[in-house]
């Protein structure tokens, strides 16, 4: 009689990335508590911190599980999370002041910067691999372009956190959540991308720069500088679709006057324009995701039966 066998208590699947999230839920949650209920500015660091590294260290814990090889250990993972983060930080400021200026290519300007820094901080740390596979390559570019959003989304909220009026609390959750919110579509999808079409095809040794990658590159350059420039799009097509192409934009982003169906239309538009950014690039995630799983064409050659002992 067949017995099929099913892991109970600890031999059963862990989820450490959802005790990650848990855990770092309930600690900010916590530390926004306290601080509406003491005023105390000495914890702000903490809040600026656990909010904006919550997301991305639970999804780096989540694709961690799902690395191909043992090469990916943990010390890898953190080095490239952080390691990566930085240096694509500060590669990406030093460029975009002296490259970068005013202009309706400002966006597109940005998403090549951003993505080529990424990439070339993944190449750099994962050098020394000596199996390099299409899953590994994800898994790792996910790494860094985590550590690039959770250091940005601190920067972010500490910006936040000034307001005229004063240090503005409320601010920095409304940023820290938002973030949070839209951290799984952003800078960890582009680079996994990247990082996927770096290592392929599998079980290189070497990394190859070809058409591929530079095509790969451009297009998920293409999809960071849509995402950027989707509230000006849309605030665009909002002025053509209400007004037949006239209306004013205000300094600080926004439609001077707007009317109700102005006020309704645009952040329509906006949400909607950036789902669908999201979908494409997920699409492209899972198409690469899945290439891996197909199984090798059939061996050409003559196989011998082998029949059962009677």
């Amino acid at each position: 009689m067949n017995q099929t066998w099913t892991p109970t208590g600890p031999a059963r699947r862990r989820r450490p990335w959802l005790r990650i999230f848990l855990t770092g839920l309930v600690l900010w949650i916590a530390t926004v508590v306290v601080i509406f209920a003491t005023g105390s500015p000495t914890l702000l660091p903490t809040l600026v911190l656990l909010g904006s590294f919550l997301v991305p260290v639970t999804f780096v814990s989540w694709a961690f599980g799902r690395r191909a090889t043992d090469e990916v250990t943990p010390e890898l993972l953190m080095t490239t999370f952080l390691a990566g983060g930085v240096l694509g930080v500060l590669a990406a400021s030093a460029l975009e002041s002296y490259l970068l200026r005013p202009s309706a290519w400002l966006f597109l300007g940005v998403g090549l910067i951003e993505e080529a820094v990424k990439l070339a901080a993944l190449a750099f740390l994962t050098r020394h691999l000596t199996r390099k596979t299409v899953r590994d390559g994800m898994v790792l570019g996910a790494a860094v372009g985590f550590g690039f959003a959770a250091l940005e989304s601190a920067g972010y909220a500490f910006v936040a956190l000034f307001t005229t009026q004063g240090l503005s609390v409320v601010q920095v959750v409304q940023t820290e959540i938002l973030r949070g919110l839209l951290a799984p579509v952003g800078h960890g999808l582009w680079t996994a991308i990247l990082g996927g079409v770096l290592f392929s095809p599998s079980t290189r040794e070497h990394f190859r720069v070809g058409g591929r990658l530079l095509l790969a590159y451009l297009g998920v350059s293409v999809l960071h500088a849509l995402w950027d420039s989707m509230h000006a799009i849309a605030l665009l097509l909002t002025l053509v679709l209400t007004a037949g192409g006239t209306g004013q934009l205000s300094a600080s982003g926004g439609i001077v006057a707007p009317t109700a169906q102005q006020a309704a239309l645009e952040p329509v538009l906006e949400w909607g324009g950036l789902a669908v950014v999201s979908a494409v690039g997920l699409g492209w995630l899972v198409g690469l995701w899945r290439s891996t799983q197909r199984r090798p064409a059939p061996e050409v050659g003559w196989r011998v039966p082998i029949r059962p002992p009677r």
